[in-house]
């Protein structure tokens, strides 16, 4: 799919179905703007049926996929100090996502969810 003056639009994957982001890495970081308050109430939901256990500011999930096959994720997090633009702050987290056990597609599968769930705003 591209734009009307022909370039590439990036935020479709090739069966045309919008996508977040077309790839994960095996071991990837990203910042979110939520205290971690906020996160640890949404993580429930974005983690769905998979089985997850908590040990302070990191977190070990068991990604069952729908093949019957498993793998493992860590996600670790730490507070940073607030992106200030302005008069307005806004809060900070570094997670850190680290998948073992899982292929590209599978990966792409868990994230899906996982980032509709914690994707925030309008639009």
């Amino acid at each position: 799919m591209c734009w009307p003056f022909g370039r590439p639009l990036r935020a479709v994957n090739p069966s045309g179905e919008k996508a977040l982001q077309a790839f994960y890495e095996v071991s990837f970081s990203r910042e979110m703007g939520c205290t971690e308050a906020e996160w640890l109430g949404w993580l429930p939901a974005a983690l769905g049926a998979h089985h997850w256990q908590r040990a302070g500011a990191a977190l070990h999930v068991v990604v069952r996929n729908a093949d019957g096959s498993h793998g493992q994720l860590s996600i670790q997090w730490q507070t940073l100090a607030p992106r200030q633009i302005a008069l307005m702050r806004l809060p900070r987290l570094l997670v850190h996502f680290q998948f073992d056990g899982l292929n590209d597609a599978q990966r792409y599968a868990f994230m899906r969810r996982f980032d509709l769930y914690m994707q925030r705003g309008g639009g």
